[in-house]
């Protein structure tokens, strides 16, 4: 395993996987949970398979797959279809997880956990929390241009999230990404002299 694993968070469109890249740009590998995601249901996986026997075969595409943007609009619109697809998935995505950061072999690594604070306790072998931070009405113009979806729908995808003050006291570095991919890349490049110093120690 890595010596030293950062676990990298934020809400919804704040811009993780823009960071995600700064940190591979500079060689260092980055883990996404979103990945792992869609890793754990394809064909033929059992998650799947319990997926449909929990939400009905519309919960699968024409192509047998998992249908994200219907049961995109389906769990937040429902609490316990939620809690049930979330049991199905996290307990895979983190099985996925470790087994990728126990094979990396670099002086550090980046784990990517969209919903971090909300499942924190299954996390605890993290060194090191860093927290990609926006205001909220940027997250909402970013969903509504990016993924189509409407301010109502772009509100609530942003409330079935812990809250920015909840994610900010959990961590141990903020980059605020509010300005180019110029100053991002620097700030990533600054952490990642930091994180190297870190796992040296």
């Amino acid at each position: 395993m890595s010596a030293f694993v950062v676990a990298l968070t934020g809400g919804v469109a704040s811009g993780k996987s823009s960071v995600e890249r700064c940190f591979e740009a500079l060689g260092v590998h980055a883990y996404d949970a979103d990945v792992a995601a869609r890793a754990v249901v394809e064909p033929g996986s059992e998650a799947l398979a319990e997926i449909a026997r929990a939400f009905g075969t519309d919960a699968l595409d024409s192509e047998g797959r998992l249908d994200r943007p219907a049961m995109r609009k389906r769990v937040f619109d429902n609490l316990l279809a939620r809690t049930t697809l979330e049991g199905i998935l996290h307990p895979r995505i983190r099985t996925w997880l470790h087994e990728a950061v126990a094979a990396d072999e670099g002086a550090y690594c980046i784990l990517s956990i969209p919903l971090l604070v909300e499942n924190r306790a299954n996390y605890e072998w993290v060194d090191r929390v860093l927290v990609v931070d926006v205001p909220e009405a940027v997250q909402i113009e970013r969903l509504t241009r990016r993924d189509g979806v409407d301010e109502a729908l772009a509100r609530k995808m942003i409330a079935a999230q812990a809250s920015r003050e909840r994610r900010l006291g959990m961590a141990d570095d903020v980059i605020v990404n509010e300005g180019s991919e110029a100053e991002l890349a620097a700030k990533v490049a600054e952490l990642h002299q930091r994180y190297l110093e870190l796992s040296a120690r």
